[in-house]
């Protein structure tokens, strides 16, 4: 395989140190990996200088062409999350969409980088992202490693909460019923580093809005509360 192109994008700072540990991870100590993704869009897609697309779109339909998943089955992840962000409840910024990928190991998800073919979709994510944060996870419940990819189905409505935490434990607890993920680091973003995401299925806006209200003690800056809207959710479906 001919050496990819490097891979440029303004969205965010990677954690050099976090990437080294997930790529020097030696196999007794690997294993799945849950790559959480939250995306905050251009409304118009900013392609480089040069690049083939001939037509202005915008930053979801750049990200929509981006769309991994034939490259993800060849190196043995998959797409378990999928959802559009209908509320955002707390944080100092607002997010689009949440995608989450499962890698069979942290080493597949630093090989994918060299892939030419990664490399070439690549260019419409670096165009349509504004932002991007990726928290790294692994799961509280070791079952949901072994949970199949869902079929799509009717969009259901997930409070989804992200927090910066010592108390990882009394954080899970303020949420009974949740999935919780722990992070072991967060790849790219704005350089906070993440500890927590939780997801919960609610039956209406309103139930996102009583999360949002029991957790208005956290400092600013220091905890996301978003309203989705998951067409895709093999994360609180078993």
């Amino acid at each position: 395989m001919s050496e990819a192109k490097p891979i440029k994008h303004k969205y965010g700072i990677i954690d050099s140190g976090y990437g080294l540990f997930l790529a020097t991870r030696p196999p007794e100590e690997d294993g799945p990996i849950y790559m959480v993704n939250l995306m905050k869009y251009h409304e118009v897609a900013q392609y480089a200088e040069g690049s083939v697309v001939d037509t202005t779109i915008s930053g979801r339909e750049a990200d929509d062409r981006y769309n991994p998943t034939a490259i993800l089955s060849k190196i043995g992840a998959a797409v378990v999350f999928v959802a559009d962000v209908e509320s955002n409840l707390v944080g100092e910024e607002d997010w689009d969409r949440i995608a989450i990928v499962r890698y069979a190991t942290r080493a597949s998800f630093i090989e994918m980088q060299s892939r030419n073919d990664f490399a070439e979709k690549h260019e419409h994510k670096a165009a349509g992202m504004q932002r991007t944060t990726i928290v790294c996870c692994r799961p509280e419940d070791l079952a949901l490693d072994t949970r199949g990819r869902p079929s799509p189905e009717p969009d259901r409505w997930v409070a989804m909460v992200v927090r910066q935490t010592a108390d990882r434990a009394n954080a899970f607890a303020a949420i009974p019923g949740a999935t919780n993920l722990t992070a072991e680091g967060t790849i790219i973003g704005d350089g906070r580093r993440w500890d927590t995401v939780q997801f919960i299925a609610v039956d209406s806006p309103d139930e996102v809005a009583r999360i949002a209200t029991s957790l208005s003690d956290c400092a600013p800056g220091e905890v996301y509360v978003m309203g989705l809207r998951a067409s895709l959710d093999a994360i609180t479906k078993g």
